[in-house]
């Protein structure tokens, strides 16, 4: 999801897809930890990817 897709979004959408991340992130962790993922790059996108909804939701927060 690009960054002005997300900025397009209200505050609890944000919220929720960071909870559906996450979710997905942890997932993704302990599918890995079980039996390594083709491609373990998907890790890294999760996260980054949480931290831009995250710094979003902040920047949000801060403008109200």
């Amino acid at each position: 999801m690009k960054t002005a897709e997300i900025r397009a979004l209200t505050v609890e959408e944000l919220k929720e897809k960071i909870d559906t991340a996450k979710a997905q992130y942890d997932q993704m962790l302990l599918n890995h930890a079980v039996s390594p993922l083709e491609n373990p790059s998907e890790i890294k996108k999760a996260r980054r990817e949480i931290a831009r909804l995250k710094t979003i939701l902040v920047e949000k927060s801060n403008a109200n």
